[in-house]
C-alpha cells in the first residue's frame, strides 16, 4: 500500500484545500494518472498516482490538509480488472498513431417534460434541457399550449431562471477558498499598510489602433500571436519605470529597495479568482515576446496551471479593467510593489485637436501609488510619460524621437 502526500508547493505554505477528486474511491488507476485537485493560496495543482493499483481515498473534498498529510493511499498489489465503470474514463489505444486517447463518459440526458404537459414537442425539448419548470410558464397556443415562442420568452425574463419561481428568497453558503481568502488579505493589507493615492490621465489610442489595424496581419503571420494592446503598454510603462525608479521600487523595512530590471505582473482574471502571473525582464523583450508571454500566462491562468514562480516577484502591475467594460476605476497596489496601472474601455469622445473638435478613441488611465515612497512629481510625470509614449508609439524604440536621437538631442 502506498500513500499518496501532499507534497511541498511552495515557501510559507503550509496547508491546501483538497478541491475535487477526479477519480473515485475504489477506482483502478494508472501510474501518473491524475487523482485530485488541490488549491493552495496562490495556485491550484493536481495529484499524481506513484504507482498504478486500487485507490483508497484517505481525505474528502472541501477539507484543509497540512503539507506531508496522506491525501489517498493505493493499492499497487491489486489486480488490473478486466473492465472500467462507464462513469470512469477510459484509455484506448490508438496503434496508428502510437498515442492514447482518452474516452469520456456520456454526459447525464436531460430531465424529460412530463407527458400530460401540454406543450409542442420543441418546447418540450427546451424545457427539458434548459430545466424549466412548465409551471412558471404561460401558454399561448391553443388550449393554453405551450409553445417554442413561450419558452423561449421565458429563459429571458428574469422570473424564470432555470426553473426558479418569482420572489425566491434561496441562500447559498459557500466555504471560502484558499485563493480568495488570500486575495482578500492582500486587499485589506494595502489598504491598511500604504500610503495610496491615485491619480488619473487619458491617453489619445488613434495612433496604435492605427498601427493595430494596419500591422496586426502582418504581426500574426510573422510571429503567430496577435498585436495586442498589452505590448505597448508594457513597453511604455518599462521606459517609464526606468527613468522614474521611485514607481519600479518598494519598501522593505527601513530600507527602499530599487530594480534596475521591470518585472511586469499583469492581473488575470481567473476562474477561481484574480490571479497576477510576471512577465520576467520585460524591458528586454520585444512586443512579438511580450504577446506571446501574456497568451501563454492567461492561459495557464484560466487552466490553473500556473506555477508558484511564474506568480511570485513582479515590481510592477498592469491591470485591464476596460475588457469587462470599466470605463475608469482606482486599482488597489499589489503590495510590497508600490504602484499599479489601470487601463479602462476605449471610447470615442470629442477631443479638442488643433482647434477643431473630433472623435477621437480615448481611454482612462489611472496609476495608483504609495505616497511613502512615490511623489506627486514622480506619479504625475511616470503617467505623463507613459501618455507621451502611447500617443508617440515611435518613442517605444529607443524611448525619444529617432530625429532627436539623430541629432543627438
Amino acid at each position: 500500500m502506498i500513500e499518496i502526500k501532499v507534497p511541498p508547493v511552495g515557501e510559507s505554505i503550509n496547508e491546501v484545500t483538497l478541491v475535487k477528486w477526479l477519480k473515485k474511491d475504489g477506482d483502478y488507476v494508472e501510474r501518473d494518472e491524475l487523482l485530485c485537485e488541490l488549491e493552495s493560496e496562490k495556485a491550484t495543482f493536481e495529484l499524481n498516482a506513484e504507482q498504478a493499483g486500487l485507490l483508497q481515498t484517505i481525505a474528502k473534498e472541501g477539507d484543509t490538509l497540512n503539507i506531508g498529510d496522506v491525501a489517498c493511499k493505493i493499492d499497487d498489489t491489486a489486480p488490473k480488472p478486466d473492465g472500467l465503470t462507464a462513469a470512469t474514463p477510459t484509455k484506448i489505444e490508438d496503434k496508428k498513431a502510437g498515442t492514447t486517447k482518452v474516452e469520456k463518459a456520456a454526459p447525464a440526458p436531460a430531465t424529460p417534460i412530463a407527458s400530460d404537459v401540454k406543450a409542442t414537442p420543441v418546447a418540450k425539448a427546451v424545457m427539458a434541457e434548459k430545466q424549466i419548470n412548465p409551471a412558471t410558464i404561460k401558454g399561448t397556443g391553443a388550449q393554453g399550449r405551450i409553445l417554442k415562442h413561450d419558452v423561449l420568452e421565458a429563459l429571458n425574463s428574469p422570473s424564470v431562471k432555470g426553473g426558479a419561481t418569482s420572489f425566491a428568497r434561496e441562500d447559498k453558503r459557500e466555504k471560502m477558498s484558499n485563493l480568495r481568502k488570500t486575495v482578500s488579505r492582500r486587499l485589506v493589507e494595502a489598504k491598511n499598510t500604504t500610503a495610496m493615492l491615485t491619480t488619473f490621465n487619458e491617453v489619445d489610442m488613434t495612433r496604435i489602433m492605427e498601427i493595430r489595424a494596419k500591422q496586426k496581419d502582418k504581426f500574426k503571420e510573422a510571429h503567430g500571436v496577435n498585436l495586442g494592446f498589452m505590448s505597448f503598454f508594457t513597453k511604455a510603462c518599462c521606459i517609464a519605470l526606468q527613468e522614474w525608479k521611485a514607481v519600479n521600487a518598494y519598501i522593505d523595512g527601513d530600507e527602499i529597495i530599487y530594480h534596475e530590471y521591470c518585472d511586469i505582473s499583469i492581473a488575470v482574471s481567473a476562474p477561481k479568482g484574480l490571479v497576477v502571473p510576471v512577465i520576467r525582464n520585460a524591458e528586454s523583450l520585444s512586443m512579438a515576446e511580450i504577446e506571446k508571454k501574456v497568451v501563454e500566462l492567461a492561459t495557464k491562468a484560466r487552466d490553473n496551471k500556473l506555477s508558484m514562480d511564474e506568480m511570485t516577484g513582479g515590481t510592477f502591475t498592469i491591470t485591464n479593467g476596460g475588457v469587462f467594460g470599466s470605463l475608469m476605476s482606482t486599482p488597489i497596489i499589489n503590495i510590497p510593489q508600490s504602484a499599479i496601472l489601470g487601463m479602462h474601455k476605449i471610447q470615442e469622445r470629442p477631443m479638442v485637436i488643433n482647434g477643431k473638435i473630433e472623435a477621437r478613441p480615448m481611454m482612462y488611465l489611472a496609476l495608483s501609488y504609495d505616497h511613502r515612497i512615490i511623489d506627486g512629481r514622480e506619479s504625475v510625470s511616470f503617467l505623463v510619460r507613459v501618455k507621451e509614449l502611447l500617443e508617440n508609439p515611435e518613442l517605444l524604440l529607443i524611448g525619444k524621437d529617432p530625429v532627436s536621437a539623430l541629432l543627438g538631442l
